[in-house]
Parts: structure tokens; C-alpha cells; sequence
């Protein structure tokens, strides 16, 4: 190709290059995106964790309370069945073994009675907990929905931004010889969305190494595109576009 049609190639793809980086991330942010709203939703499942465990618990405490109460019950019937045998007793001995028996039954009792109690204030302690778990679980879910929603509105900003620069680049790509532009997309994908840098000084304006003087007078002569050594970028001189 002749001096002036690989400026202008070199021209083109300076285009290409400010419309690529900001595609480039865009389709980066794009893909990153789906994952934060991964993150959100698991934190928010950690803290419905959190009550879940609390009410499992609380289901633990009242069926436990439901059974000692039902323990109590059935003390109570057996004392009131010992009372009532105290009258057909016979002898004294039979007797005082049948009120230690009684006795024995109302200490069992008195500490279904205290474990009865117990329960009801951790049950009280738990339904405190779960009350103010419900509140955090609430805001957890108002933030989650907010964020959600700037979120989906930053993906539609970033497509519709994404689409006016696509149709930009339409434009211009047709203009580049073909091989060159495959060339170019390829560094492109390979190198962050950076396939074309400046040589600023004797420096490469993608990995910042040295420039080979050879090299810099080969860009000048533009009988084709010079590559950096060490990044393998396409290379150019702002001041001689």
C-alpha cells in the first residue's frame, strides 16, 4: 500500500481505537453485572439465613414447652391419683411411703414447673430477636430492590451508549482494509481493549517500554504498521497523523 493510504489506515483505527476502549469496558461492565447482583442477592439470603435459623428455633422451644407442659399434666394427674389412694390405705407405714411418693411427684413437678418458666422467657427472647430480625430482613430487601433497579438502569444506559458508539464504529471499520482490521481486533481482545498506542518519546504508550529508534523511523516511513517488541500493540506518532 502506498505512504499515505497506511496514514490513513493508521488514521482509521485511531478512530476505532477511542470508540473500542470505552465498547471494551462497556461490554466488560456489562459482564460484570450480572455477578454483583449475585453478590447482593446471596448477602440478602444470608440475613433471611439468619431469621430462618431464629424461627427454627423458636418451632424447637414451643414444641418443647408444649411437651413439658403436657409433662406437667400428666404430674399432676398422678398426684391427684396418690391423694386419692392416700384413703384407701390401711396401715401407717403405707401411708407415709404413699406422702413421700406424693412428695417426690410435687418436686418432680416443681421442676417441670421451673423448665415450664424458662422456656417461656427464652421463647419471649427469641421472638424479640426474630421481631427485630424481620426489620433488618425488611431493609435488606428495600436496599436489594434499589440496587437491583440502578443497576438494571446502568445496564440499560451502558447498552444504549454501547449502541450509539456500534453504530459509529459501523461507519468507520468498512474503511479499513480488512486484514488490517482482523489484525487489530485480535490485539484488541488480547490487550484490554488497547490495541493501538502512541510513541511518546522513545516509550510505548501501551507497556511503557523502550521504542527501538529503528522502529520510530520505521513508523514515519508508513510502508506498513510497526509493532511494539514487547506488547505486540500497533504503534503510531500523534504528531505525524
Amino acid at each position: 500500500m502506498s505512504q499515505v493510504s497506511i496514514r490513513d489506515q493508521i488514521k482509521k483505527l485511531v478512530q476505532l481505537q477511542t470508540l473500542d476502549y470505552d465498547i471494551y469496558n462497556f461490554k466488560k461492565d456489562l459482564k460484570d453485572k450480572p455477578d454483583f447482583i449475585e453478590q447482593l442477592k446471596t448477602k440478602f439470603e444470608d440475613k433471611k439465613g439468619n431469621l430462618k435459623q431464629l424461627e427454627d428455633k423458636l418451632k424447637t422451644l414451643l414444641l418443647d414447652r408444649k411437651s413439658k407442659e403436657g409433662d406437667l399434666l400428666a404430674k399432676e394427674g398422678e398426684i391427684a391419683k396418690a391423694n386419692t389412694q392416700l384413703f384407701s390405705l390401711k396401715t401407717n407405714k403405707e401411708y407415709q411411703a404413699k406422702l413421700l411418693e406424693i412428695e417426690h411427684m410435687k418436686a418432680d413437678k416443681s421442676m417441670i414447673e421451673e423448665k415450664i418458666l424458662l422456656l417461656f422467657d427464652e421463647i419471649d427472647s427469641i421472638n424479640a430477636q426474630i421481631e427485630k430480625e424481620k426489620k433488618i430482613v425488611t431493609e435488606e430487601e428495600k436496599k436489594l430492590l434499589a440496587q437491583k433497579k440502578e443497576v438494571d438502569d446502568s445496564i440499560k444506559d451502558i447498552q444504549e451508549r454501547m449502541s450509539k458508539l456500534e453504530s459509529e464504529r459501523r461507519l468507520i471499520s468498512p474503511e479499513v482494509n480488512p486484514a488490517y482490521l482482523s489484525r487489530y481486533e485480535r490485539i484488541l481482545e488480547n490487550k484490554g481493549g488497547i490495541a493501538l498506542v502512541p510513541v511518546k518519546g522513545h516509550v510505548c504508550g501501551g507497556c511503557f517500554m523502550n521504542i527501538p529508534e529503528q522502529s520510530i523511523n520505521e513508523i514515519k516511513m508508513h510502508d506498513h504498521f510497526v509493532f511494539c517488541e514487547m506488547c505486540a500493540r500497533i504503534l503510531f506518532l500523534e504528531d505525524d497523523l
